[in-house]
């Protein structure tokens, strides 16, 4: 039964981009309480199904499951073809280290093409200053999420002969140095492209 209601929740958050809150899970699962609900989101909190938030919001965990490692793939010459169950993997885990410091961007524009990044790729940005967490010290060469003059982008960081700057990642766009203000406010810690 708490596969069912599980489902139920993992569908609605896939369809509306939200976790429910807990009267839209008394309609999906047909609670007639909000104790009953808040007695199934312990259950799904102590399963690894849901989590909270720094401020008690309900947010995804585990979503997408464990997927399983089959063996390596060659990306130099072809090799013997082998299959044979490794390991499994939990891709959230994977993907995200600090849950409550973590979201995703979209990418729009070319800028850092030459890091792998292209547009419509997702990146996936960690807060470099988020209460209650330690934080996290920009170094040269990090991608950055930056507000550079009031402007948001996501450059390569640099600080050279005492100069801060963002480079981008293809040669076609130029160097920004901050005119009056520059913010750091994430890191990019991965990127996610569908094919």
């Amino acid at each position: 039964m708490l596969d069912k209601y599980k489902n139920k929740i993992i569908s609605f958050y896939k369809t509306h981009k939200r976790m429910p809150v807990y009267t839209e899970i008394m309609q999906l699962v047909g609670f007639k309480s909000k104790n009953a609900v808040s007695k199934l989101v312990h259950k799904l909190i102590d399963e690894g199904v849901l989590d909270k938030d720094s401020s008690g919001h309900l947010i995804p965990n585990k979503l997408l499951g464990e997927v399983p490692v089959l063996g390596l793939v060659e990306a130099g010459f072809p090799t013997e073809a082998e299959e044979s169950l490794l390991d499994t993997m939990n891709i959230d885990d994977y993907l995200i280290q600090n849950k409550d410091s973590s979201y995703l961007l979209e990418v729009k524009g070319e800028s850092m093409i030459d890091a792998g990044i292209h547009e419509g790729d997702m990146v996936i940005a960690e807060r470099i200053n988020q209460p209650g967490l330690a934080n996290r010290e920009v170094k040269d060469g990090d991608i950055v999420i930056a507000l550079v003059d009031g402007n948001s982008t996501m450059k390569y960081y640099r600080k050279r002969h005492g100069k801060v700057y963002l480079e981008p990642a293809n040669k076609a766009f130029p160097l920004i140095y901050p005119e009056s203000s520059l913010e750091i406010t994430a890191i990019v810690k991965g990127v996610i492209r569908k094919y």
